[in-house]
């Protein structure tokens, strides 16, 4: 599910990645990865992005941003994740809401993980 910015796996890894056709620049990084949600939103001239993917049974979690100077590049830091700490994050701190980083997917988000506690 890509939101915001993003409407597919080429734009997320051209924001991350740009040049990511060069296999120098890209490295395989998302090689056996299965992207759950990506939403990236660009509020005025700066940017907040968010991935959640799943890769041999784990998930893990990328979180970037920058002002208007940069870009996303050089920011794609993967850390294990779980259902319960995403969970948390959504109903007590501020992770996908509107309010807090104009790059809106609560929504999206709690609807991934219902999926994922379903199919567990």
């Amino acid at each position: 599910m890509y939101l915001n910015n993003w409407n597919s796996l080429d734009q997320m890894k051209a924001d991350f990645w740009p040049g990511y056709s060069d296999a120098e620049k890209y490295n395989g990084e998302l090689d056996g990865a299965n992207v759950l949600l990506a939403s990236y939103g660009t509020p005025n001239y700066e940017g907040h992005a968010f991935v959640l993917f799943e890769r041999s049974g784990k998930l893990y979690e990328v979180n970037g941003s920058h002002c208007s100077c940069y870009g996303l590049e050089g920011q794609w830091k993967p850390e294990v994740t779980a259902i319960e700490v995403l969970r948390h994050r959504l109903e007590h701190g501020k992770l996908g809401a509107e309010e807090y980083d104009e790059n809106p997917f609560s929504a999206e988000l709690r609807t991934v993980l219902d999926s994922l506690t379903a199919n567990a």
